[in-house]
């Protein structure tokens, strides 16, 4: 398969193994929102983990798949792209890219999916579609601009350069630089750190921010608002109260 989900310990990771490159043709499209689902199912599953192997992320789409679609047929297709990469920013639970060498195009956006994204310091992403004559299609136009800000995300659209990491972490676009053979691990202890800590919760604050940031202040308030109520109902809220009164703050373990 050209795209797996392998889980340990709670910990799921969705891995790109198509090579050279990693190349996001559609095939690859599919089998990650299908995998993309079916993580954010499983009760064994409580964090997830994208990567694309020591040597590469995804170095963009299948671009002689692209050129022979005519317009008729990516009409269609750009749908599916998009609601490909939505699944996994969609997934219910908290994501990381562990990203080593190229992230670009497709790549790049498939990161800006993930909520913590760990780069090492031989990756190098970008947006280089408008070299193609084209423009970012699955979500690189929206998810770029909301995470870096407009001016710069526009930069890197408009000139489809690729930056390094540290580059990259100096604009926000990943949140930490390790050397390239310890991304894996280290984006393996973030997520294995949070498999342990409390599911609904998690996936609430993951909701607020999220679908917040779509929408007017008093909405996102709204939003917090009722999760933050609904939570109360719930045996983790329970357990980790009553661990703070008993033993004092971070020693709860939720289940």
């Amino acid at each position: 398969m050209t795209v797996t989900l392998e889980v340990s310990d709670n910990v799921g990771t969705i891995r790109l193994d198509r090579p050279p490159m990693n190349a996001l043709d559609v095939a690859v499209q599919d089998r990650l929102r299908e995998l993309a689902e079916e993580a954010g199912r499983r009760d064994d599953v409580r964090a997830v983990i994208l990567y694309g192997g020591e040597k590469v992320f995804a170095a963009g789409a299948d671009i002689k798949e692209m050129q022979a679609m005519d317009h008729a047929a990516m009409v269609v297709r750009s749908k599916a792209l998009q609601e490909s990469f939505t699944a996994v920013a969609r997934i219910p639970k908290p994501v990381v890219a562990a990203v080593t060498g190229y992230a670009l195009g497709g790549g790049c956006e498939l990161a800006l999916c993930a909520d913590f994204r760990i780069a090492g310091d031989n990756a190098k992403l970008g947006q280089p579609e408008i070299l193609l004559g084209v423009i970012p299609g699955a979500g690189g136009t929206q998810r770029l601009a909301r995470l870096v800000g407009p001016s710069r995300a526009k930069d890197l659209i408009f000139t489809g350069r690729q930056v390094k990491a540290e580059e990259a972490l100096a604009m926000g676009l990943v949140d930490r630089v390790v050397p390239a053979a310890e991304v894996y691990g280290q984006a393996r202890a973030w997520a294995a750190r949070l498999a342990r800590g409390p599911a609904l919760a998690l996936r609430a604050a993951k909701e607020s921010v999220d679908a917040g940031l779509e929408t007017d202040i008093d909405t996102g308030l709204a939003i917090e608002r009722n999760w933050f109520a609904g939570l109360f109902a719930t045996e983790d809220r329970e357990r980790g109260m009553r661990s703070f009164v008993e033993e004092g703050p971070g020693k709860a373990r939720f289940l």
